[in-house]
């Protein structure tokens, strides 16, 4: 038979909990400062400069951390390291007050409740579909594979084409090679991985750079601590 606690354990039990959940109220609550999305890789890379530029650096480093949040030299201002596709959602949400995201990953999520403020004019790359080198297209509705699905229906869709598309989240590459697609949509930079894997760049749907962008209350409520960032950044980009 199991022993049911008495008042005081519930007791001691409830001030616990009631604890907890204090600490985690303090963890998340109590920063008034601004906090700043960024995914990992080349974007965090080629932003770092940019924010010690504003007198901003991790006290860590993301790379040899397996920390989300890092604070920073700035007394008000503090990292997030996400996903790249996620930094769009943190900031729309307010979870972030500004971030960084590549104008591809803007226009597959949509630009709905933040401003994209500034072309930051790093993380270059180009939007294009490709396919099998020297491949004559299927006379039928052709198959897409990406990861970028809106911008892929979109773009077909502005040549007249109805396609099917198909959703994958990484080795857009191999699509075309085992049958699952007729064509990729993705990004590319120098091309390498493509003729690597018997593939070849074809159309191009749009250039790609990386966007400063902001949640529109933080914007309004926080302008005091944003403007002098934004200010720097504009003048980095702009190399005076």
């Amino acid at each position: 038979m199991t022993n049911q606690p008495n008042n005081q354990t519930s007791n001691q039990i409830n001030n616990q909990t009631d604890n907890q959940k204090s600490q985690d109220n303090n963890i998340t609550d109590t920063f008034n400062g601004l906090t700043l999305a960024l995914s990992k890789g080349r974007i965090l890379k080629e932003t770092l400069p940019l924010l010690k530029e504003a007198g901003i650096e991790l006290l860590e480093d993301p790379a040899k951390s397996r920390k989300l949040i890092f604070p920073t030299t700035h007394a008000d201002v503090r990292v997030l390291i996400l996903r790249a596709s996620d930094v769009p959602t943190y900031v729309e949400h307010g979870a972030a007050d500004f971030g960084v995201a590549g104008k591809d990953v803007l226009l597959e999520h949509g630009a709905n409740h933040l401003y994209e403020l500034l072309d930051l004019q790093i993380a270059k790359c180009k939007l294009m579909t490709a396919g099998v080198q020297g491949m004559t297209l299927p006379n039928r509705r052709l198959r897409i594979a990406t990861k970028y699905v809106n911008v892929a229906r979109a773009y077909f869709a502005s040549q007249g084409q109805q396609v099917d598309v198909i959703k994958l989240y990484g080795s857009m590459e191999l699509a075309p090679l085992v049958g699952l697609g007729d064509l990729i949509v993705d990004v590319v930079d120098t091309g390498n991985t493509l003729r690597a894997n018997g593939l070849e760049p074809l159309e191009h749907i749009c250039d790609v750079s990386s966007r400063l962008i902001v949640n529109q209350v933080s914007y309004k409520r926080k302008f005091a601590l944003l403007e002098p960032i934004l200010d720097s950044f504009e003048k980095s980009i702009n190399g005076s």
